[in-house]
């Protein structure tokens, strides 16, 4: 039998990108996002500049995952509303009978999320509580009670260094808000408490930095001025994906729990990525 990855906000991206690396080390795929068919509107979605809807749906990710030979069930599913992320955990769990790898990719990202302090309203910190700490903590409660009972699984949270450090530059001129850099330091606390909790009943956690990556989001959000002020250089969604599939799969990830990873150092030390790949914006 397979294994089975269930990949949230994969319908473009870093979580495209990782259900497609999933997909060619020959694992089925669960994945979800509330965009099911391109297009699409959402309440509380990023937009392009002209107001359109950012390209992507899950149509579009499970068909190429389709074409590389594997298995596929797309869950339709919005981190604000909890009873759609216990339905697509239990949908999840019975596509294809076992879930081995969750990636909580998936994250609220309304245009209010960077917003300065003197302007961010309590209604976007409590979108952030639901969006970053409660419907990860509900999917992976359901999916891990899963994995218990099949001898282990592994959990790989997402998150930024903005839950881990001060922005360089007010979120004005493209750097982070507290709405996000509070809803990723939430992110960043549950891996190496699954590890603690449920290490020795076969549970693998672990918590991933993707560093800058050229998204159709990055560009949404902070555009080419905030990456500037990072740095000035991106790396491509399919840096995070690929380490993401070597935690999963590699035994010798397993001495780099309970810390917060650096995707793209990690892919350099692992021969995943040469740095020259990088590309300046």
């Amino acid at each position: 039998m397979n294994k089975v990855a269930f990949i949230t906000g994969a319908s473009r991206g870093i979580g495209k990108a990782t259900a497609l690396a999933f997909a060619r080390a020959g694992y089925d795929l669960v994945i979800s996002a509330r965009t099911l068919d391109e297009g699409e509107r959402h309440g509380h979605a990023l937009q392009r500049a002209d107001g359109s809807p950012l390209p992507g749906s899950l149509a579009a990710t499970a068909q190429e995952i389709r074409a590389l030979g594997r298995r596929v069930r797309e869950i339709r599913m919005d981190l604000l509303d909890d009873t759609s992320v216990l339905s697509a955990a239990d949908v999840a769990r019975r596509a294809f009978g076992r879930v081995d790898v969750l990636v909580n990719n998936a994250i609220y990202q309304g245009r209010d999320l960077n917003l300065p302090v003197l302007e961010l309203e309590p209604a976007t910190l409590q979108r952030v509580f639901q969006g970053y700490v409660l419907a990860p903590f509900l999917l992976t409660r359901a999916i891990v009670g899963g994995m218990l009972e099949d001898g282990g699984g592994t959990v790989i949270n997402v998150t930024s260094g903005a839950g881990e450090s001060d922005p360089p530059v007010p979120a004005a001129r493209g750097g982070w808000g507290y709405a996000y850099g509070a809803g990723k330091a939430a992110v960043s606390r549950l891996a190496g408490v699954l590890v603690t909790e449920l290490g020795g009943q076969g549970i693998r956690a672990f918590t991933v930095n993707p560093g800058v990556v050229d998204t159709e989001a990055l560009q949404a959000t902070i555009g080419a001025r905030g990456v500037q002020a990072l740095g000035g250089r991106v790396a491509p969604p399919q840096v995070p994906a690929d380490v993401m599939v070597w935690l999963a799969t590699s035994p010798d990830a397993d001495a780099l729990q309970k810390r917060t990873l650096n995707a793209q150092s990690v892919a350099r030390d692992q021969g995943l990525w040469a740095p020259d790949s990088a590309a300046a914006v």
